[in-house]
């Protein structure tokens, strides 16, 4: 199902189709950038499939033969719903493209629950699949500190054989719904300090948990399912999708990729890898070291504390309460810098003296104008005296 943007100039145009011009001008101005980066022969027709999504389209009927179904534009047999009309492939659902071609969306055809699908390399990421499982065995899999995404399946590409396919939870962006509260912050915060202690504690180190790879289950957010793609819409595209808070619907938050990680012996003190660059460059340790192996797990502490200063500390006003711990978490000398359990234990001792008029004020942008402050001050106390009155938490705890 598409919504349409009228070609009408008699009538203004609604906040949705005005929305949805301008997501499909950003659409085109990606392309754009895409085709002077990539060339003649990442040439197409808007809307059309990439390399990568044929690649997908390749595997379609493979893929719902074990019980996962792509969504209708990878179908082999897919005709373009735009075809002989007037309206823009990218304010249509079926020309909505993949953001990354290794990750894909699907439905399980036995309950219908909306999945990822990532296509791992064997070669290149010997060591995902294996460290995957690992925090999917009985021992792990149910522990409240466990927050490794869970892998649902793992699939053989056939005729493939370098090639195997994550069934993973369908994950958002954990900064996206924008956090409501204080203490929505400090509740995402304790599941992800508790969630690397308890990788840690399991002697495997993550060496990539930068912003991009920490997610949030966010089915329970939303009023109805979200757009893979473009999260602001309805899965259909028949209009914007609503969202909950927070407080009103507390996600559960995970690590994932672990393509760089490693796994180590327990009676291994101080194990050493090489330096190898993630998502986050900027790791003090690796700018003039790449010939000298290094401890991974206090990296893991610099990536974690790195995210906290760029997403909060950097950009959001009134975290200063977070900025000693966060200070001692990024330390160029890696030595110096705290372990996880020391971590959790000053995170502990920080939110417990956080005031509860604290917790329940609003989180805004250091960059925020006078209107908009204004606007979503008066929208936020309306929540706000809401929540005190049914008694909700400061602090939104997830109930496992």
């Amino acid at each position: 199902m598409c919504s349409t943007v009228t070609s009408n100039e008699s009538r203004p145009k609604t906040k949705t189709e005005r929305k949805l011009a301008e997501a499909a001008e950003y659409e085109r101005r990606r392309a754009q950038r895409e085709f002077e980066a990539f060339g003649a022969e990442r040439e197409r027709r808007p809307g059309a499939l990439s390399p990568s999504e044929v690649w997908w389209c390749q595997q379609y009927q493979w893929l719902k033969a074990q019980g996962y179904l792509l969504r209708p534009r990878y179908d082999p047999g897919w005709v373009p719903s735009w075809d002989g009309s007037q309206r823009d492939p990218f304010t249509c659902e079926d020309g909505q493209g993949l953001k990354f071609g290794r990750i894909i969306d699907a439905t399980r055809m036995s309950d219908g629950l909306y999945l990822s699908l990532k296509v791992v390399n064997k070669l290149d990421f010997p060591h995902e699949v294996v460290i995957g499982q690992y925090f999917m065995m009985e021992h792990s899999v149910s522990h409240p500190q466990n927050h490794c995404v869970p892998f649902l399946d793992v699939l053989s590409v056939p005729d493939e054989s370098d090639k195997e396919i994550i069934v993973m939870p369908l994950l958002l962006d954990f900064t996206r719904p924008q956090f409501d509260t204080f203490g929505e912050v400090v509740e995402c915060l304790r599941q992800l300090f508790e969630g690397l202690l308890f990788m840690h504690n399991n002697h495997v180190a993550h060496r990539d948990c930068m912003s991009r790879n920490i997610m949030m289950d966010a089915k329970d957010l939303y009023v109805e399912p979200y757009h893979p793609v473009n999260r602001r819409m309805k899965r259909d595209y028949s209009g914007y999708a609503r969202h909950y808070t927070r407080t009103q619907r507390p996600p559960k938050y995970y690590f994932i990729d672990f393509g760089l990680s490693r796994q180590y012996d327990a009676q291994e003190d101080n194990p050493l890898e090489y330096p190898i660059f993630g998502g986050d460059k900027s790791v003090p340790e690796f700018q003039n070291s790449a010939d000298i192996p290094l401890n991974p797990f206090p990296t893991d502490v610099y990536y974690l504390g790195n995210v906290i200063r760029q997403e909060f500390l950097n950009t959001k006003a009134g975290f200063e309460f977070l900025k000693p711990l966060v200070d001692d978490m990024v330390q160029d000398d890696p030595n110096a810098r705290p372990t996880m359990n020391v971590v959790v234990e000053r995170f502990d001792f920080i939110r417990m003296r956080i005031n509860t008029w604290k917790l329940r004020s609003r989180v805004r942008a250091r960059d925020e104008g006078l209107f908009e402050a204004l606007y979503c001050g008066a929208t936020h106390w309306k929540r706000r005296i809401g929540f005190i009155i049914k008694r909700a938490q400061a602090v939104p705890r997830l109930q496992e």
